[in-house]
């Protein structure tokens, strides 16, 4: 996913659109052809359907959220977990907006949870994230922050579980979360100590 070609990103971000004018329901692969003017080879050639396609989008917000974790903590004037964990809350508060594309995403894959291909591509995107949030805490591990005890993978998927619930808040309130950046950043404060 890291790097993706040009022909790919114009992919995701045609994906993007098309979720915020269409929904997923909708949104048809030959939207995305139409949109992208790419070849049904072209984009078969990177994704085997539009679900596939889907957990690739969620994937490459991940991976954003990744790199502006990078950025906060190799900032020079960043010491200790505040502009690490501001970057994590902010990225945390617009993934679970009722409007985010992934939060669309993620409700519309869980409805197709029935299918063996979606179960799967779900899962992989569970695990994506999970081992990026563990690798974010073995940061922190690292750089003394966080307890050396700290068993990385249980507070990721404590993290998760708090970031799901926001997700389905906001689909069944359809508005956006109350939680604020602040309030997050205490609550993973308190769950890494």
């Amino acid at each position: 996913m890291t790097n993706p070609s040009s022909s790919f990103q114009a992919i995701l971000d045609a994906v993007e659109t098309l979720i915020h004018e269409k929904g997923c329901r909708q949104m048809t692969m030959q939207d995305i052809i139409q949109r992208t003017g790419l070849s049904k080879g072209a984009i078969y050639h990177y994704v085997t359907g539009k679900d596939e396609l889907l957990g690739l989008v969620m994937k490459s917000r991940i991976e954003i959220a990744n790199e502006r974790f990078s950025q906060a903590v190799n900032h020079p004037q960043s010491y200790g977990l505040q502009k690490p964990l501001q970057s994590i809350a902010e990225g945390m508060i617009r993934a679970t907006s009722y409007a985010n594309v992934t939060n669309k995403i993620f409700i519309y894959l869980l409805g197709q949870m029935d299918q063996p291909k979606v179960a799967e591509i779900v899962r992989d995107v569970y695990e994506f994230t999970l081992q990026t949030c563990s690798a974010w805490i073995e940061v922190g591990k690292k750089a003394g922050f966080i307890p050396a005890e700290a068993d990385s993978n249980k507070l990721a998927d404590s993290l998760l579980t708090y970031m799901y619930g926001l997700r389905v808040q906001s689909t069944v309130m359809q508005q956006d979360s109350q939680v604020t950046v602040e309030e997050l950043i205490r609550f993973m404060t308190r769950a890494l100590s």
